[in-house]
């Protein structure tokens, strides 16, 4: 094989998605030797439409280290959303909940955008089109092996998805769950902006209407498992969200027009034993894999990404090894507190397979229980400071490692 691009670096990182751009503006400008590789050319990677929430600790981390003024600009407050369930719209009001906690909907792709100028600025700017097929010698200085290239690293930082080439290193390490039921997803135009994320309970099965930016939304249903989008018409689409969303409430809610693009969602949570292998750190999707719900991914991937940067920094800039030899520890704690957090928005948002033909009984118990998320009280500000990802639950047993701004 002939080496076109033989390199070395303080910290190797693979993969250009939030938290391998994060992980990397943050280190350049500490001044870290990074050498950022992408398997995909950047029209893909900033064409990627997936996350639109970004929790509060996310944007403020992204603020205190200057990666935020796209955000902080064209991001949209969000503070609270409303649940459906037997025709009754419950409003959570997670900002007055939560002590005034709030989401900014921002898109992913537009937030990876300005994380790619951001890294350029920086001076690691990413090689796309530069796919690592083995990462070798992780007990030593590791090496990114792929065509064409050699990358010598101190460290390297796996944020390349839940089919990480790290794999290979720990194969059987993962446990994962598929859930019973798929999501249909689709883009999709509205006539006038979604003001809060809509959840919808319902015999027929969930309906989810989710804001993005101007007419745009994203809509889901939950389907049969392994669904095809195909068996799916625009018109399907549009009656069983109305029908889900309860008739009359469904009256109040923007009109759902053109349905842009429609995929599937494979149901699916998994997390890694672990998560850091000698030299090697894994974050992302390639430390754990969430569903959709709450909208958690995006923002635990730069959690993994704020953690890891700082035991790094700590270990090159100070040869402090403490913060980088909890990372695991830290990083799975948190995966599987998220994991739970995601599981319980599932359960109370999906009736189970053995709702049998009258499902009454169980639809007044999720109302009930949407009513007290509802309402001031323990279980409500639990929720809302979980939901809005404050960084700050009430509860002192709560989440451990939580990005803060202060992690930097």
């Amino acid at each position: 094989m002939t080496v076109t691009l033989r390199a070395s670096a303080q910290v190797g990182i693979v993969g250009a998605g939030p938290a391998g751009l994060v992980a990397a503006a943050v280190l350049a400008r500490a001044g870290v030797d990074v050498c950022l590789l992408e398997r995909d050319s950047r029209q893909d990677v900033e064409a990627r439409a997936r996350a639109g929430l970004i929790e509060h600790r996310v944007a403020e981390y992204l603020q205190d280290h200057g990666l935020a003024a796209g955000l902080l600009a064209d991001g949209v407050r969000h503070g609270f959303c409303d649940m459906v369930c037997e025709g009754r719209r419950t409003r959570i009001d997670y900002a007055a909940l939560s002590g005034g906690f709030t989401h900014r909907v921002y898109p992913q792709q537009a937030l990876v955008r300005d994380l790619i100028a951001q890294a350029r600025t920086a001076g690691c700017p990413p090689r796309f089109g530069r796919p690592v097929r083995a990462v070798t010698d992780t007990a030593g200085r590791p090496r990114l092996i792929g065509d064409g290239l050699e990358v010598v690293c101190d460290y390297v930082l796996c944020c390349d998805g839940p089919h990480t080439l790290a794999e290979s290193l720990a194969p059987g390490t993962a446990r994962a769950f598929r859930y019973p039921y798929d999501w249909l997803t689709a883009l999709v135009t509205v006539d006038r902006p979604v003001e809060a994320v809509l959840y919808a309970v319902h015999a027929d099965g969930f309906a989810g209407l989710m804001p993005r930016t101007g007419d745009r939304a994203r809509l889901y249903l939950q389907v049969p498992r392994e669904d095809r989008a195909g068996r799916w018409t625009p018109d399907g689409i549009r009656a069983a969200f109305r029908t889900r969303t309860g008739g009359p409430v469904a009256d109040d809610l923007p009109a759902v027009g053109e349905i842009l693009d429609v995929g599937m969602l494979r149901m699916r949570g998994m997390v890694r034993d672990r998560a850091r292998l000698g030299r090697v750190l894994l974050a992302g999707d390639a430390a754990h894999v969430l569903t959709p719900s709450g909208a958690k991914g995006l923002n635990l991937a730069v959690a993994d990404a704020a953690d890891a940067a700082r035991g790094l920094l700590a270990r090159l800039r100070d040869r402090s090894g403490a913060d980088l030899a909890g990372y695991a520890r830290r990083r799975a704690a948190e995966a599987w507190q998220t994991q739970e957090f995601s599981d319980r928005l599932l359960t109370l948002l999906h009736l189970p397979e053995a709702a049998g033909p009258d499902p009454r009984f169980l639809l007044r118990l999720r109302r009930e229980r949407i009513r007290h998320l509802g309402r001031p009280g323990p279980r409500a500000a639990a929720f809302a400071h979980w939901y809005a990802g404050s960084g700050r639950d009430p509860d002192p047993r709560g989440p451990v490692g939580v990005l803060r701004a202060e992690d930097g």
